[in-house]
């Protein structure tokens, strides 16, 4: 029986469980942290170790992506055209999701090293590895980018501008306006 891989699972790294997954793991984490954490023998002696600082690297990085992104109007936009501007951006978003995608993935190696077990949703059929829940895949992606780079706090979209909406006490003073003048008496017309 083919080895149940979960969603997200790094391409090129071998089931757990299988000959040569620690191997694999640790090529793959050391490719996803720094160059010199290749100098630290024991990240490569204790692959748990290695998948562990890369997890945190990794939630660092999108963190740090998020903050930059918040931020970039305010700190470049003295300085870069608005096109620039938008370009940095998108540089965020791409970088961004692909830095979720390394950290969700670093996640997942970190516990199959620890010795989780993965199974696979009663609701999924069996099929090759890798390819279990193509849909939930899709799905959880489309759900994971709305919740992913970019967190837009009060950052404003050219996509979606939505009008500013009347504090309420200008609403309480139209409607105290409107009830007024409806509130005055008519003249009768007379019919001559």
């Amino acid at each position: 029986m083919a080895a149940y891989l979960p969603p997200g699972w790094p391409t090129g790294v071998h089931p757990p469980g299988s000959e040569g997954f620690e191997r694999t793991a640790v090529a793959w984490l050391l490719d996803v942290v720094p160059p010199d954490y290749r100098l630290h023998g024991v990240l490569q002696r204790h692959p748990v170790a290695l998948a562990t600082l890369a997890r945190r690297h990794l939630a660092a990085c999108v963190e740090g992506a998020r903050q930059g992104y918040r931020t970039a109007r305010t700190e470049l936009g003295d300085v870069l055209p608005v096109s620039g501007v938008d370009a940095v951006l998108a540089a965020y978003r791409s970088e961004g999701q692909r830095l979720v995608t390394a950290a969700g993935a670093a996640d997942l190696v970190e516990r199959a090293l620890r010795g989780k077990e993965f199974t696979p949703p009663l609701h999924e059929a069996p099929g090759p590895p890798g390819q279990q829940g193509q849909e939930e895949q899709q799905e959880r992606r489309g759900q994971q980018e709305q919740q992913e780079l970019p967190e837009r706090h009060g950052q404003p979209t050219r996509e979606k501008q939505r009008p500013r909406q009347p504090p309420p006490v200008k609403q309480q003073q139209k409607r105290a306006t409107a009830a007024a003048s409806s509130a005055k008496p008519r003249r009768k017309q007379t019919v001559s």
